[in-house]
This record gives structure tokens, C-alpha cells and sequence, in this order.
């Protein structure tokens, strides 16, 4: 709240749309896949009543970083348009008749706008810290159940199309009703690990694009005061790194790919185990078959 109140009404109302569009959209698919969860299995122990619930608050916890992230990348934003316009003042510098008066009054301005923003960016840093922290445990916990929930429902299609039959001994109805189960959670883990991503990758953006405008502001601007605050800007940057993490696991692009990545080969290991059962099965029913399928598999 603190470090958001700068932002213009126009910043809040294009996030408000993200941010309720997104709320709305995970609510109802969760309520779905509530409904399905219930239809489908017999409650012969506690905790699967409760599973939804958890599903639930785990997501209103992600949807509610993601918020905190939003608008951190707008004031972030914020701060370098305010940059970009201290910038543009200087470069689109014209004559002036009374130049020396002017210019000491327009440094003075400019030095009073960094010396601002500069507060600003530290103390959104320190909130970007704090919010490592506070989410560290529940994004470990959102990645590791996005890992294992696609991991095992991707190998459960594998295995419902390899046999076409039912599994854990359920009729056609339950058997379809879990099909339909795996589809929306595989649908809602993996529009939710993205969404986390992207948001966090593009507020790491946000924040190295300061530093690129402060350089390209030091570099037009030749009082020396101006010079030296603009140095403490830039060093202030480098010392702090805005990077959103879960416990020293920065959340970027180069975790969905290492996510994705690990699926498939978890994916291809079970498949391989699945062959391997198979070609037991064959082997203690009739070993002259099983001496076939191998030919043939090598082949």
C-alpha cells in the first residue's frame, strides 16, 4: 500500500482487470474440478474431503502473489517513466534568456525528482525482499504440486491411451469423469506456473530497464550534483537485485523450462517402466512371445 500510492487511477484500473479476470477464471475452474472431484471418488479417508479445500486457499495464496507482484512491476514502471521524462527534459533542453538562473532552477528540480525516485525504488525494494520471504514456502509448495500433478496425470493419459481400459477399477462414467479431472487440473497447473512466471519474469524487466535509464540519463547530463546522485542511483541498482525467488530458486523463464524439461524426462522414465512390465508380463506367459517382442522392439 505504501509504495503504491503514486501510481495514477489509470495504472490500478488496467490491473484491476488482470487481476479480477484471472480470480474469476481460476475460481470457476476450481469449482468445477470441486464438483467432478466429489462425483468421482468414495471418501474412505479424511483428507480427500478436505483436498479442494487446500487446492483452493493454495490458489487464492498464488493469485494473491501474483497481485503483489503486478504491482510492484507497475511502480517499477512508474519509476522509470518518471526516468524517461527527466531524460527527455534534458535532451529537449532549448535556450533560454536568463540561461544560468534557469538551469540552477531546473538542476535543482532534477535533483529533488532523483533524490524521490531513488527512495522510491529502495523502498521497493525492500518490499520486492520482503515478499521473497513471506511466499518463499508456498511457491516451493505451488512448484513441486505443478511437477508432480502434470507429471502423473500426463503419465495417466499415457496409460489410458496405451491399454484403453479403466483404471483403479472404476466403470465407464467414473473412468470418463477422471479423464475429465486430469484435463482441467492439467489445464489450471499449467496456466498457473506461467502465469506466475510471466509475471515475475516481466517485473524483472521492469527493474533492469531502470538501470538501463539511468545510464542513458547519465550520460546526458553534465552538472556534476546531477552526475553524482545519478552514480548513487546506479550503484543502488547493482547492489540490490530485484529478482523474485522461493528460497534462492529464482522464479523465471529458466524455471519453466527446467520444469518442463523435467516432466518429460520423469515422463519418459515411467513410460520405460510401464514397456518393462509389459514385456515381464510376456516373458513369464510365454517366453517364445517375449523373445519375439524384443526382436521387434530392437528392430
Amino acid at each position: 500500500m505504501n509504495v503504491s500510492s503514486n501510481l495514477p487511477p489509470d495504472s490500478y484500473e488496467k490491473l484491476s482487470r488482470l487481476m479480477h479476470t484471472k480470480d474469476i477464471f481460476s475460481f470457476f475452474v476450481l469449482i468445477i474440478a470441486a464438483i467432478i472431484y466429489y462425483l468421482k471418488l468414495n471418501f474412505d479417508t479424511w483428507y480427500k474431503a478436505h483436498a479442494p479445500y487446500i487446492t483452493m486457499l493454495l490458489c487464492q495464496m498464488d493469485m494473491l502473489y501474483v497481485n503483489c507482484v503486478c504491482v510492484l512491476k507497475a511502480c517499477f514502471k512508474k519509476i522509470d517513466d518518471n526516468l524517461t521524462n527527466l531524460r527527455e527534459l534534458v535532451v529537449n533542453d532549448e535556450p533560454h534568456l536568463l540561461r544560468r538562473i534557469y538551469h540552477e532552477h531546473r538542476n535543482s528540480f532534477l535533483l529533488m525528482e532523483l533524490r524521490a525516485l531513488k527512495k522510491q525504488h529502495r523502498a521497493i525494494n525492500d518490499t520486492v525482499q520482503m515478499l521473497n520471504t513471506i511466499f518463499s514456502l508456498q511457491l516451493l509448495a505451488t512448484i513441486i504440486l505443478t511437477f508432480i500433478e502434470l507429471t502423473f496425470h500426463l503419465y495417466h493419459h499415457v496409460t489410458r491411451w496405451k491399454d484403453n481400459i479403466e483404471k483403479l477399477g472404476m466403470n465407464n462414467i467414473g473412468g470418463q469423469l477422471f479423464d475429465l479431472f486430469s484435463i482441467i487440473s492439467m489445464i489450471y497447473y499449467s496456466v498457473k506456473i506461467i502465469l506466475i512466471v510471466w509475471v515475475c519474469e516481466t517485473g524483472k524487466d521492469r527493474s533492469v530497464k531502470i538501470g538501463i535509464t539511468v545510464h542513458d540519463l547519465l550520460n546526458n547530463i553534465s552538472d556534476k550534483k546531477l552526475k553524482v546522485e545519478l552514480q548513487l542511483f546506479s550503484l543502488q541498482i547493482l547492489q540490490r537485485e530485484n529478482a523474485f525467488s522461493a528460497k534462492d530458486l529464482i522464479v523465471d523463464v529458466t524455471l519453466l523450462v527446467a520444469i518442463v524439461s523435467n516432466i518429460t524426462t520423469y515422463l519418459l522414465i515411467l513410460i520405460q517402466f510401464l514397456i518393462a512390465e509389459k514385456f515381464c508380463n510376456i516373458s513369464s506367459q510365454n517366453p517364445s512371445q517375449y523373445s519375439s517382442q524384443i526382436h521387434s522392439a530392437m528392430a
